[in-house]
């Protein structure tokens, strides 16, 4: 288990590198379709367009120098990879992003204008992870794992202590499932801090890699993907964070990729944001009852990405 030190020495670690992202009351909106007290914690306003700049710079300030002078590297579907990318310019390291060649061109753009070398593999996560690590190995390059790493969990969860200091009625809070760090890290903060509030975690269905693990009772492999929300879909996540997700985590539910963009269009029609569709995952679960709540419950929905990849602007 992450503990809660070493969540708040992340804080104190990245407090300059990183965005305190504010909180939006969704209640308060025209279009409300639900009976909870629902607000948004905006990381799709972070530095690099999502939650990924916590635990990358959570990582390499952690680093050696002598790490950092042999590189870094790491995989990604993308939003990873960008805030590696980030990371590594403002600690002054060579870069190196391995994607999948389903990740979008925009995607490549930004992390080729952060300064990192781009290398394409394989159709999803895990085959450009397979080479990424392959190279690692071979030229001594530090590899920045994008969720099975405590240090990266451990940056993620900075987000649980700002919900809870800008929120502290939190009953409840939906958070996004890919590889799992993310919610690991938010679940380890939440219930060290508030062990009865919820949480909730939300996969495609087209990449239900935590739930199927959880049902069989151990990590498991999916045989393959078929959500277009590239960010949530590695076939298989790690011990670390099923670990961390079977003790904190109270709920995994489920959302197809056509709920994920009404509700990508929701959030832009009502805020004027831009989500990509896993960062429009758990507003997805909220808007469509994936999960019971009460009238009036204090219920915070992580928005985790931005991005205009399922919005007709």
């Amino acid at each position: 288990m992450v503990q809660l030190h070493e969540i708040e020495a992340a804080r104190r670690r990245i407090a300059q590198s990183v965005r305190r992202t504010p909180i939006l009351r969704a209640s308060a909106l025209r279009d409300q379709p639900f009976q909870a007290d629902v607000w948004l914690k905006l990381e799709s306003l972070q530095v690099t367009g999502s939650f990924k700049a916590r635990g990358a710079m959570n990582k390499i300030l952690s680093l050696t120098p002598e790490q950092l002078a042999r590189g870094i590297s790491t995989a990604s579907g993308g939003n990873h990879g960008i805030a590696v990318a980030y990371a590594g310019h403002i600690t002054q390291v060579p870069t190196t992003v391995y994607l999948p060649r389903t990740v979008p061109q925009h995607k490549i753009d930004k992390l080729k204008r952060w300064g990192a070398s781009v290398v394409l593999e394989g159709a999803v996560f895990d085959d450009a992870q397979k080479l990424a690590l392959e190279v690692a190995e071979a030229k001594g390059v530090t590899y920045i794992h994008p969720f099975a790493d405590a240090t990266i969990i451990a940056g993620q969860g900075t987000i649980g202590l700002e919900v809870l200091e800008d929120l502290p009625t939190l009953e409840t809070i939906v958070v996004a499932i890919g590889g799992g760090g993310l919610i690991a890290g938010i679940g380890a903060a939440i219930k060290a801090l508030k062990p009865h509030a919820r949480v909730i975690g939300v996969e495609p269905t087209g990449a239900p890699t935590l739930k199927a693990s959880l049902a069989a009772g151990g990590l498991i492999t999916l045989d393959q993907i078929t959500t277009k929300a590239g960010t949530l879909a590695p076939r298989r996540t790690a011990q670390i964070n099923y670990d961390i997700i079977r003790e904190t985590v109270d709920e995994i539910v489920l959302v197809s990729d056509d709920e994920m963009l009404t509700a990508a269009e929701w959030l832009w029609f009502e805020t004027g944001m831009a989500a990509e569709l896993s960062g429009a995952a758990s507003m997805a679960a909220v808007l469509t009852n994936k999960f019971a709540t009460r009238p009036g419950e204090s219920l915070c929905v992580l928005v985790c990405g931005a991005g205009a990849d399922g919005i007709a602007l």
